[in-house]
């Protein structure tokens, strides 16, 4: 799998390595998907001989004795190696080929916070620690497995007294830490690489700030370098929230609307939708005025995105890597959709001699900030 692009696979049982030849042969097609509001998984296509040894290998990875095999898919695009997935296998299926001596064999996988949803942990106790401490300590349960935790502290300081109460876990670990990121407007995800073998567990903030990838370039002569794209405006999702403060005197809820523009949410497009909808947030009454704050500026910001875009691109004339969860460039559609988005979804589909990326983009209004986008 060349081209202008070249495809490293590692498979093992906790620590992966490199797959021989006779696989990467039998290799027809890889597809990673990247989603900032859900976890990552893969799929690996193989096309093997009934009589294959590889058979039985694939069959053993998938079966009790070897519960955790792990998968690395590193690409390399213009001399730059970019990890797609780290994860592990969670399913395989076989279906007989065309002809009544191959078979073909399918990998599917999830990225590794697969790992976190395995074994629950209701009951145990973290006294004395902010959610921010409790997510550091579960995260480097799993650095055996090379995940290495970045965990922004919340602004939200809630220190509980031990001889008040102690908090407890509930559920599993995935669930418990998104739980807790849900509780102060954060995200947590895992985020594969820099090197292989290593992921990123980040628990923080969505930030939509940074330097931008690459522009993605249409209808440009011979600076075009997407296939196609289709961008949309829907002016009726915007929602308002209301939340309640009481007052510490007279116990009376105050409703506050909230906005959804951030420090780390800035506005990408210069006419935002007007909202439409209005939700009251009844529950915040009961929480400190930062945190109901908060909460309503997490559900302004998930609804506010009315400009999206799909699309798609051929990698190599794109010259990198698409990423999920950044900034990016878009040109050539015209005014009112030129600007700069969030990338929030990548499909990459290599096959041999091929590599493609479908992509989904969000935004919070038309009309570009900026006057013009890195090419």
């Amino acid at each position: 799998m060349n081209k202008g692009f070249h495809l490293t696979l590692m498979i093992g049982p906790v620590v992966p390595v490199p797959v021989s030849q006779e696989v990467l042969d039998a290799l027809t097609a890889v597809e990673v998907t990247t989603n900032s509001e859900s976890g990552s998984g893969f799929r690996l296509d193989f096309t093997l001989s009934n009589r294959s040894p590889l058979q039985t290998i694939f069959l053993l990875a998938g079966g009790a004795s070897i519960p955790l095999v792990r998968v690395v898919i590193i690409v390399t695009v213009g001399g730059t190696a970019e990890v797609l997935m780290d994860g592990v296998m969670t399913n395989h299926e076989m279906r007989p080929g065309a002809d009544s001596s191959h078979s073909s064999l399918t990998i599917i996988g999830e990225d590794l916070s697969r790992v976190m949803d395995y074994i629950d942990f209701s009951g145990f106790p973290f006294p004395g620690m902010p959610p921010e401490a409790r997510v550091a300590l579960i995260i480097a349960k799993y650095s055996f497995l090379g995940v290495i935790p970045l965990v922004i502290p919340s602004i939200l300081i809630d220190i509980p007294i031990p001889t008040d109460r102690i908090p407890v876990q509930k559920g599993k670990d995935l669930g418990y830490v998104r739980a807790l990121a849900d509780e102060v407007g954060y995200v947590f995800y895992l985020d594969p690489g820099p090197e292989p073998g290593t992921s990123t567990a980040y628990w923080g903030p969505e930030i939509k700030v940074g330097e931008p990838q690459k522009a993605l370039s249409i209808n440009m002569d011979a600076a075009s370098n997407i296939e196609n794209v289709s961008c949309s405006f829907n002016s009726q999702g915007k929602v308002l929230p209301i939340v309640y403060i009481q007052n510490q005197q007279t116990h009376v809820p105050i409703p506050i609307p909230i906005p959804d523009i951030t420090p780390l949410n800035p506005p990408l497009g210069a006419i935002p939708p007007i909202p439409l909808n209005f939700e009251n947030t009844t529950e915040s009454a009961k929480y400190s005025p930062i945190r109901a704050a908060v909460i309503g500026l997490t559900k302004a910001a998930r609804t506010a995105e009315a400009v999206t875009a799909h699309g798609s691109l051929n990698v190599v004339r794109y010259g990198a890597t698409l990423k999920a969860r950044r900034l990016v460039g878009l040109r050539g559609v015209g005014e009112a959709f030129d600007g700069l988005y969030y990338v929030k979804k990548v499909k990459s589909s290599i096959k041999r001699g091929e590599f493609k990326q479908e992509f989904d983009l969000s935004r919070n209004g038309l009309i570009s900030t900026v006057p013009s986008v890195p090419a």
